[in-house]
């Protein structure tokens, strides 16, 4: 009997039902751990390979994974009737090429890999976190952030090689960073490639290396960089220099560097994405009587009239006063909420005075209160 397949999901790692960049996420992950280049010679490793990259190629097909889903493997096996097809491996270039430079091997033994370590590859992303003020993310900024990372080497400008000398083509490879081997067996002939022993895939040997890099084309260093903070950044944005990362190899591109903005919590404002949140308190009289009070905005004060009869809770809106949306013309509200503050330190005259008042007031003044009073009456007859 046939032996049964794994799961999909199970393959990746994931649970049913995962989403595209989910999926996508799992298949980099499992592929960069179990790719032939990182484990010459690990038959195991080979048949999780070719599994990782069956789970893919099904899952990655919305047309495909809605069969699967449905109907298990019968739902993309060719022979069952479904109409799925089998794994192909055709459009695993652009991943396998942001995880190991270039192209992938072979399918036919999997030794494959070696073209990608001496073709050009993109260096490191970096991340760094950098907190600023609440008005300093409203207005925008600009901030001076210090890194520790790899730069170029100088001395030799990134080659590796010291002054004066230059790297040589590998004799054993012939600078294809790769050998291949062919075993016969009962079943057939096999073909694997793998990674050059003599120059670990580079394809170049370096025999005077630089002092100052030991080879590596690259050394650590503090370096600052200035940084452009846009008006209308939230909290846990994330702000991409591009070129900013590691150096690349092989004539590749620098890395990245991704900023990862915090904002500290303003005193009397709360953010809920582009709007400003504010609570005004007010008083009896100005309530009941109306007024005009001041409204603090980030941009400066603002008079508003409040009416007559406001009741606690009361919110009105001050149109554009929030935050300006990053790189658009569009900008948030404000939303001001009244909040009732009632006297607690009261003399007998006072006391006496809102007594007074009360008395003078009849149930119609109360629409809250005497609506209350109608549904109590009901409920209890």
């Amino acid at each position: 009997m046939a032996e049964e397949k794994r799961d999909y999901y199970e393959v990746l790692g994931l649970q049913k039902g995962a989403g595209d960049e989910e999926i996508k996420k799992a298949f980099r992950k499992m592929a960069m751990k179990y790719h032939p280049d990182r484990n010459p010679g690990d038959k195991e490793a080979e048949e999780n390979f070719k599994q990782v990259n069956e789970a893919y190629s099904v899952l990655s097909d919305p047309d495909k994974k809605k069969k699967y889903d449905m109907f298990g493997h019968a739902g993309v096996d060719p022979n069952a009737g479904f109409g799925g097809g089998g794994a192909g491996f055709g459009g695993f270039e652009d991943i396998f090429s942001d995880l190991f430079g270039g192209g992938f091997g072979g399918f036919g033994g999997f030794g494959g890999g070696g073209r990608a370590r001496n073709g050009p590859r993109k260096g490191r992303d970096l991340q760094k976190n950098v907190t600023i003020k609440f008005d300093e993310a409203f207005f925008g900024t600009e901030k001076t952030i210090s890194l520790n990372k790899y730069v170029k080497c100088k001395s030799c400008n990134g080659e590796g090689a010291a002054p004066g000398t230059s790297k040589k083509t590998c004799s054993k490879c012939g600078g294809s960073g790769t050998v291949t081997s062919v075993q016969r067996t009962a079943f057939g002939q096999f073909q694997s490639t793998a990674p050059c022993p003599d120059c670990k895939g580079t394809g170049q040997i370096i025999k005077s290396p630089c002092p100052d890099c030991k080879g590596t084309g690259k050394v650590k260093k503090n370096i600052k960089i200035d940084i452009k903070i846009p008006a209308g950044v939230d909290n846990r944005s994330m702000i991409p220099i591009r070129g900013q990362g590691e150096p690349g190899e092989n004539g590749g591109p620098n890395g990245d560097l991704y900023v990862i903005v915090k904002v500290t919590p303003h005193q009397i404002f709360k953010r809920r994405g582009d709007d400003l949140y504010i609570d005004i308190p007010i008083s009896f009289e100005q309530a009941a009587l109306g007024d005009e009070i001041t409204v603090p905005t980030m941009d400066g004060k603002v008079a508003y009239k409040v009416p007559p009869g406001t009741q606690p809770g009361t919110t009105f809106r001050l149109k554009g006063k929030g935050v300006k949306r990053v790189n658009t013309n569009y900008t948030g509200d404000l939303y001001v909420t009244c909040n009732l503050e009632v006297p607690t330190k009261l003399n007998q005259k006072q006391k006496n005075a809102i007594k007074e008042m009360g008395e003078t007031l009849d149930t119609g003044c109360y629409k809250k209160k005497s609506g209350f009073a109608e549904k109590v009456k009901k409920f209890f007859s």
